[in-house]
């Protein structure tokens, strides 16, 4: 008795796709067509290529705050709990005090 086997995977393979689909008015379809026609891709490419633009530029925004506001914790963290004071570094301040207001 055979069994079934699955044929492999082409290393070649191209990727899948999904298929997304919206309902419109009549009066933005003609306006993603012009624009579409205007830069020479079809209406798929141009709303696909859009979309993908919003979706990068949302996610870089998103992350940018993130990381500021992740930032600014850090930064009042540091002001609420400063470092102790270390002997080293209180000498470099004092010789940085001297040289500024000798000259």
């Amino acid at each position: 008795m055979k069994t079934a086997t699955l044929p492999k995977k082409s290393r070649t393979a191209k990727p899948r796709y999904e298929r997304l689909e919206a309902r419109v008015p009549a009066e933005l379809k003609r306006m993603f067509q012009d624009a579409a026609a205007m830069r020479g891709v079809t209406l798929s490419d141009f709303i696909i290529n859009s979309a993908h633009d919003v979706a990068l530029q949302t996610t870089e925004q998103h992350n940018i705050i993130r990381l500021s506001r992740e930032a600014s914790i850090q930064f009042a963290e540091a002001l609420q709990r400063p470092p102790r004071h270390l002997p080293r570094l209180q000498a470099a301040a004092q010789r940085y005090l001297k040289a500024a207001s000798a000259t």
